[in-house]
């Protein structure tokens, strides 16, 4: 329950905090029925019927919201809305019935209900025009004062459950990809082992193809727990910003170096070009070798045939002014047709999935990069031509003090 005295003033040398302070405290004590008279007069009950008074201090109240607020008289015309209601019922007008705008069903009889039954209701709708929305909404009886009529007006305000919603679809959607990519090497492990102990029991060829085969699927499925445990870990601490001073031009040196057997393997020689400069941000080690690893190793296995892959790590600039390190990986393979790049970082996405399980890949490479660099504020964009190969660029904001932060290098 809000009492007025919550409401004084506590900072005289304010007067703008001082006059919306009073205007809210004498709202309230207005809506209360209990309140000195207001500018224009004492506010007498009006049998269900608000006064221009009342209307004044309803428009003053709901403005401030933050959500939509729609307010009602007892026939169910519209009295008052702030401007966040039109997002939910462009044809709202004033004077009108609500049932002209409002033309959700289950809104309308959460309104008759509330009316009839003076309780509170809540109400969950959803909209597919224009975009596809979630609402709840509460319609609630409000007494404009002591005495008449409990239900002068009703108020309605709605919180937006969309992005609630989304990330439900979204973790449905996970479970399910994730189920999929894990059913399917298991299913092939259980039909060699099958075959195995049946038919190719004593079959020494047989034994020794199909051996080989489990590997890869076995390798294949503990590739994709690992991949979802550290994705899981980062989205863990997605809200810690790192804090050890960290340089880059030894991470970059220490992944390609890792990478030099799978480099030769596929033919392709790595060049790596760093400033002269130390490049430092606060940053994981780990964190960061594990992205850049995944950003190289694709460039390794999709953009082979272009037999070299370019590194460039450089300052910069973003638009604003605020240095930057920029991390360039350039491969000079068949690129990505543009109607994939948006949803590259997507779980589970592929451009080709059959080329992609070949290759050994998850599907949550590129989404770990970008958990990963969204922790360290910073964003990864792609740009690749088809027939050109492609370039993933790195961008994390450039550690320029001292404030007591550790420094790691190698």
């Amino acid at each position: 329950m809000v009492h007025t005295d919550d409401l004084r003033e506590k900072n005289q040398d304010a007067p703008g905090a001082v006059g919306w302070r009073s205007r809210l405290r004498q709202a309230w004590r207005t809506l209360r029925g209990d309140a000195a008279p207001v500018a224009d007069g004492a506010l007498p009950l009006s049998g269900g019927a608000a006064t221009p008074s009342q209307l004044q201090v309803i428009e003053s109240l709901i403005s401030g919201l933050p959500g939509p607020a729609i307010v009602l008289d007892g026939d169910g015309r519209v009295l008052a809305y702030n401007d966040a209601a039109t997002s939910i019922a462009p044809a709202l007008r004033r004077g009108e019935p609500a049932l002209i705008s409002l033309r959700m069903p289950d809104l309308v009889d959460a309104i008759r209900r509330a009316g009839k039954r003076h309780e509170r209701q809540r109400v969950e709708f959803f909209e597919r025009v224009p975009l596809d929305r979630w609402f709840e909404a509460f319609v609630s009886p409000v007494r404009l004062g002591q005495r008449g009529d409990p239900t002068d007006i009703l108020l309605l305000t709605f919180n937006d459950l969309t992005p609630l919603r989304r990330v439900e679809e979204m973790r449905a959607d996970f479970v399910a990809n994730a189920s999929h990519e894990l059913r399917t090497p298991l299913a092939a492990l259980l039909g060699f082992i099958e075959t195995l102990q049946g038919s190719a029991k004593d079959d020494v060829v047989a034994r020794g193809k199909f051996l080989a085969i489990m590997q890869g699927q076995a390798t294949r499925m503990a590739r994709l727990i690992d991949d979802l445990l550290s994705l899981s870990r980062i989205e863990l601490n997605a809200h810690l910003r790192p804090s050890t001073a960290l340089e880059l031009a030894p991470v970059v040196r220490q992944v390609v170096d890792g990478l030099q057997m799978l480099a030769r393997d596929r033919g392709v020689e790595i060049k790596v070009t760093v400033p002269s400069e130390p490049l430092t941000v606060l940053g994981d080690r780990d964190e960061l070798v594990r992205a850049l690893e995944n950003l190289v190793e694709n460039a390794l296995k999709y953009g082979a045939a272009g037999k070299r892959i370019d590194i460039t790590l450089s300052p910069a600039q973003t638009r604003a002014g605020t240095p930057e390190a920029r991390l360039n990986i350039r491969d000079y393979g068949p690129g990505i047709a543009p109607e994939h790049l948006p949803r590259l970082t997507e779980r589970f996405y592929r451009v080709d999935v059959a080329d992609s399980r070949a290759q050994g890949g998850t599907g949550l490479g590129l989404a770990l990069v970008k958990h990963v660099l969204n922790r360290h504020g910073g964003r990864l964009s792609i740009d690749s031509t088809l027939g050109a190969g492609a370039a993933f660029t790195i961008h994390v904001p450039l550690y320029t003090g001292d404030s007591g932060s550790a420094t790691e290098t190698l």
